[in-house]
């Protein structure tokens, strides 16, 4: 090959890179543009919507010196409560509100005429809902204890709106009103309750707390209707991790309602709790007082050993794992500890005469405490 060719064909091949090369320096700035574009775009989005939730958070007047009656009905949802509260001028987006809400995981909102402005805060808003700070005075208060059975709950009730005891009880009871309460909290009262060994299908479900009722004579259902909101309310923030655990609500408020009539004022309730899932991961039966009483339908002192031999699904001497369903209703210190039990290697526990509750590992250390402060007392 000649030099010329030679020379002709180094040409060629110069001319062809530098052809790639500008082509490639066209790609990458068309490349860098787009992505500048695109940046910009996600930013002018993203600060929109920051602008958007940050307005729609902001009072919907600040200066305004209205004051507006709002009521929230009993058994009112966040969503519910966040489309009244927008519909009445009181905050700006009903659906930012919502959502803020449950970020912050607020809970608890009573029901109520309240007196509210277009000028306040959110969180004042929140606040005045969750204290129940009304226009209305309640007409009265029914306070629910921790530890109460249906029976109990049925008792209070009447007495506290003058109605039959054996009436309100048959109530709570009844097949209609029930699959009317599960479809109502289905999420809340499932097929669970229907068990053919439960007792009582609402045992449990009865939150403890002090309720406000603004009319004088609210209906046995409103009064129900609003204490299963209010445990909804509190079992809602476990879910997710219930449905991670395969453990189901009602085991959560079954195993709290033990946790609760074993507790004393000095008991370490999660502790408490580590013994009865100890316990079931050695498939060893509870054994708990408790359930041998409410097998019975009695309240004792002191549990024999005749009574230890009822016959029923809810005695935890003769049957291993949880009873079929809770024996009581149960406080949120108590279902927190059925959720979060401590690790403990504790197999046993004693309370003492003055309340304190002695945690042991072995049968022979359980033995010795007895001996020490039950025996030698009596």
């Amino acid at each position: 090959m000649s030099t010329e060719e030679t020379n002709s064909k180094k040409d060629v091949i110069r001319k062809k890179m530098l052809e790639h090369q500008s082509e490639a320096k066209i790609v990458r700035r068309i490349v860098l543009i787009i992505t500048i574009v695109a940046i910009l775009i996600l930013v002018f989005i993203g600060g929109g919507g920051y602008l958007y939730i940050k307005s729609a958070l902001q009072p919907v007047d600040k200066d305004s010196k209205v004051q507006k009656k709002v009521e929230i009905p009993i058994g009112s949802s966040v969503t519910g409560i966040s489309e009244k509260l927008e519909a009445n001028g009181i905050i700006k987006n009903a659906k930012v509100f919502k959502y803020y809400v449950k970020f912050k995981n607020e809970a608890g909102f009573m029901a109520g005429e309240y007196e509210l402005s277009p000028s306040m805060e959110i969180p004042e808003i929140i606040n005045r809902l969750k204290t129940g700070k009304v226009l209305q005075k309640a007409a009265f208060q029914l306070t629910i204890p921790e530890g109460k059975q249906l029976k109990e709950i049925a008792q209070i009730i009447a007495k506290t709106v003058n109605l039959p005891e054996e009436e309100v009880f048959n109530q709570l009871n009844d097949r209609t009103f029930i699959q009317k309460m599960m479809a109502k909290f289905p999420d809340l009262l499932t097929t669970d309750i229907l068990n053919p060994n439960i007792k009582y299908p609402l045992e449990g479900y009865l939150f403890p707390a002090t309720y406000p009722f603004y009319k004088p004579n609210p209906t046995v259902e409103e009064m129900i209707v609003t204490m299963l909101e209010q445990t909804r309310k509190v079992i809602t923030p476990y879910l997710a991790k219930l449905n991670e655990e395969e453990f189901t609500a009602h085991q959560l408020l079954t195993m709290s309602s033990l946790i609760e009539e074993e507790a004393t004022q000095k008991a370490d309730r999660k502790d408490i709790s580590s013994v009865f899932y100890n316990r079931i991961e050695q498939e060893m039966p509870l054994q708990t007082d408790p359930t041998v009483l409410y097998a019975q339908g009695k309240h004792k002192e002191r549990v024999l050993y005749e009574d230890l031999e009822v016959d029923s699904p809810y005695n935890t001497y003769k049957h291993k794992g949880l009873p079929p369903g809770p024996i009581a209703n149960a406080g949120k210190d108590s279902i927190e500890a059925a959720i979060n039990p401590s690790e403990t290697k504790y197999l046993y526990f004693l309370a003492t005469a003055g309340g304190d509750v002695i945690f042991t590992k072995t049968l022979e250390e359980h033995n010795a405490a007895k001996a020490e402060h039950i025996t030698n007392n009596n």
